[in-house]
């Protein structure tokens, strides 16, 4: 559990990370566009190459450098450009193109059912149970906030569905099919959404699946194939980056009762402490979209992300000076505790607890 800061020690804290943000928002400027620009051109040409490469993936080489190509360009796409844009991190530079209201990304989400599930609801209420839906996509159970049901016992089933499909998934996420489920609201108090939805989900579908493939009639089959390889790619690595993010052992949840009267330094406070950083290479690092930095992302999430790798050993110093904890570690272990954790909450609590008794 994180240490109990005084209020003193909250403002503090908040004067502290206020002090590093407005710092870095006064030197923004050419080199962030420049870099932004460069990635946007890298994007671009990873796409074109991958559609060029695919008609000639009857050769099994050339099928594998399509998908790798277009894969990493989905990647790049929506981790490093779409979900930094819609934080507004890139508003200043006054593009359309690049503004965070108006960006429609490459992906089944509708950019303004984002702006509304992961901008505001996730990065307001991070991590708070009942509040934040994105802990667990309401189909894991990760804390004993959430009663165990037997069907628990199948949720690595869940989770790889969930991980195959993750575009779908995201892009559904603004159904709240549990509450759905529990008769909160009615499935037609979702039309509107349902009808955006379907609108973009079908346009994705038709791009990927019919309109390239058709393009290239003779080898159909075989871009087909491709699209749906590098689809899986892109849903795989972003799914799990994101799991990295929030779901690891060390990832504390919080209660509505918590957060009421927050002041900005408990806010800082929780953010540092719900999400987790991951270490890897500077190519790592821009495929997530510097997520790999979510504490610095979640507080700052309208500073560029190329950033976060600079100002990461100030949070960290911060995060030693007020004796708490900077969750972070390799890829590969970040990883397994988050499969440790959805494997552990799938158990039944007496179980668990008593897997955990024997662990201490």
């Amino acid at each position: 559990m994180t240490k109990q800061l005084t209020q003193q020690q909250l403002d503090e804290l908040a004067k502290d990370l206020d002090a590093i943000r407005d710092e870095v928002r006064a030197d923004l400027g050419e080199r962030d566009a420049r870099y932004i620009r460069r990635i946007i051109r890298l994007h671009r040409t990873l796409e074109v190459g991958g559609r060029v490469l695919m008609p000639f993936g009857f050769i099994p080489p050339v099928f594998v450098a399509g998908v790798a190509s277009l894969g990493l360009a989905k990647i790049i796409e929506n981790m490093e450009i779409g979900h930094n844009v819609m934080h507004g991190q890139y508003d200043w530079m006054n593009d359309p193109s690049l503004h965070s209201q108006t960006y429609e990304w490459d992906t089944v989400c509708t950019g303004d059912s984002w702006r509304q599930t992961h901008n505001y609801e996730h990065h307001t209420y991070t991590n708070v149970i009942g509040k934040d839906r994105d802990y667990g996509y309401a189909v894991l159970r990760l804390s004993d906030d959430e009663k165990w049901h037997p069907l628990h016992l199948l949720q690595f089933i869940n989770y790889v569905m969930l991980t195959v499909f993750f575009q779908w998934g995201v892009g559904l996420h603004e159904l709240e099919s549990e509450r759905i489920r529990r008769r909160e609201i009615k499935l037609s108090d979702k039309k509107g959404f349902l009808k955006d939805f379907f609108r973009k989900g079908g346009r994705q579908a038709f791009k990927d699946y019919v309109f390239f493939p058709l393009l290239t009639f003779p080898v159909f089959p075989i871009v087909l194939a491709g699209n749906v390889c590098a689809n899986l790619v892109r849903n795989l690595w972003s799914s799990t980056v994101i799991f990295c993010g929030h779901f690891t052992e060390d990832a504390e949840t919080f209660t509505e009762a918590s957060i009421e009267g927050e002041s900005r330094g408990h806010w800082y406070l929780r953010q540092m402490t719900g999400s987790s950083n991951f270490t890897g290479s500077k190519w790592v690092h821009i495929l997530s979209g510097h997520l790999s930095h979510q504490i610095e992302h979640h507080l700052f999430p309208d500073i560029p992300a190329h950033r976060y790798r600079e100002i990461a050993p100030r949070v960290e110093a911060i995060c030693h000076k007020y004796g708490l904890k900077y969750n972070t570690g390799s890829f590969g272990k970040q990883y397994w505790t988050v499969l440790k954790r959805i494997g552990h909450y799938s158990l039944p609590d007496r179980v668990r607890m008593k897997l955990e008794a024997q662990a201490t």
